[in-house]
């Protein structure tokens, strides 16, 4: 499938997943934090809640929702809090599927957040979906 039919069609690989990763998660902090506001999309978060919530440093948690908001996950709102809200049906899914494979496997995704970017077959072979029931 070509990075083309990703993009128009609205369909993820698990490589494109990886790259998702690589590109705009940066962190585990990162990723619970994208978590904590994809649980409710219609809450805005404050800074000082998610620093609580979460138990980060003010700095830590600002960094990662710049971050955030940079890659077009999230939106800021006029009160100063932010809101879980993806720019386009792409990031949506691969959102879905970060959120369903680090339930499903926590260990896999925080090896591919941590993992040098060199080792990009061997962390999409960890996401591929088996059906031998292992």
């Amino acid at each position: 499938m070509s990075r083309r039919d990703v993009l128009g069609r609205g369909v993820a690989t698990e490589t494109d997943l990886v790259d998702f990763v690589r590109q705009h998660i940066r962190s585990v902090w990162a990723l619970e934090l994208l978590l904590k506001l994809r649980e409710d999309p219609a809450r805005c978060w404050s800074p000082a809640e998610l620093v609580q919530e979460l138990r980060a440093s003010q700095m830590l948690v600002g960094d990662n929702l710049g971050r955030l908001e940079r890659s077009g996950l999230i939106v800021p709102e006029d009160q100063g809090c932010f809101r879980y809200a993806p720019a386009s049906p792409i990031l949506q899914k691969l959102c879905d599927d970060l959120e369903a494979a680090y339930r499903e496997r926590p260990v896999s995704v925080i090896n591919m957040i941590a993992r040098p970017a060199g080792s990009l077959q061997s962390l999409a072979d960890a996401f591929k979906i088996r059906g031998d029931g292992k």
